[in-house]
């Protein structure tokens, strides 16, 4: 019990750790002050550039798939390898460094997956990049990925535990993204792939 409560605390400040934050402030920018003021990569690429927000995403990943998959290696219980990946996903998005004031989560929420069940990543990656092509919308794709995962978890059987623990992640990334559903529905979303249409102008003649 005492090394089940010890490693999900470990996760939590591992999970805490504003990585984007970090890295934004060594170049001198804040991206808590720029764009979507998210600390996440999309941000810290418009804050920093497209390198330090490319570092930005493999960390945060790493963030949720270290503790996630050591809690696996050393064959601890189903319900402690969700427990950690939960708690790391928790840190990001509630970071006791930053007043618990954190990113979105779907970088974290990734490396959980990926520790937990890789297979599940590049099903959902398909649909991901399937999605960004199409709408040019990055967190169109991430809310069409957390929405699919716990079912893509669920047809490849993975145990009940990693499927509850993927559900409640999609719910607080949908959460988080309350904005994002906004604008995507207003048609005011930012693109990464192509640029907004602008409305066309009526010919003189």
């Amino acid at each position: 019990m005492a090394v089940a409560v010890a490693w999900i605390i470990l996760s939590y400040l591992l999970g805490s750790i504003p990585v984007g934050l970090l890295l934004s402030k060594a170049k001198g920018r804040d991206p808590r002050r720029i764009g979507s003021g998210n600390i996440g990569a999309t941000n810290v690429m418009r804050t920093a550039g497209k390198a330090l927000g490319i570092v930005t995403l493999f960390c945060d990943m790493l963030k949720g798939f270290i503790p996630t998959w050591l809690a696996m290696y050393c064959d601890l219980p189903t319900g402690v390898i969700a427990g950690a990946g939960l708690a790391a996903f928790a840190g990001h998005l509630f970071p006791l460094y930053l007043k618990f004031k954190g990113g979105k989560g779907v970088a974290t929420a990734l490396g959980v997956f990926l520790a937990m069940k890789p297979l599940a990543v590049l099903i959902v990656f398909i649909v991901f990049l399937g999605s960004l092509f199409a709408w040019g919308y990055v967190s169109l794709g991430s809310l069409a990925g957390a929405a699919l995962m716990p079912l893509v978890l669920l047809a490849l059987d993975a145990p009940p535990g990693f499927v509850l623990a993927c559900a409640i992640m999609a719910v607080f990334i949908f959460v988080k993204h309350k904005d994002n559903i906004k604008r995507l529905l207003a048609g005011v979303e930012h693109r990464i792939l192509r640029k907004n249409r602008s409305p066309r102008k009526k010919s003189d003649g």
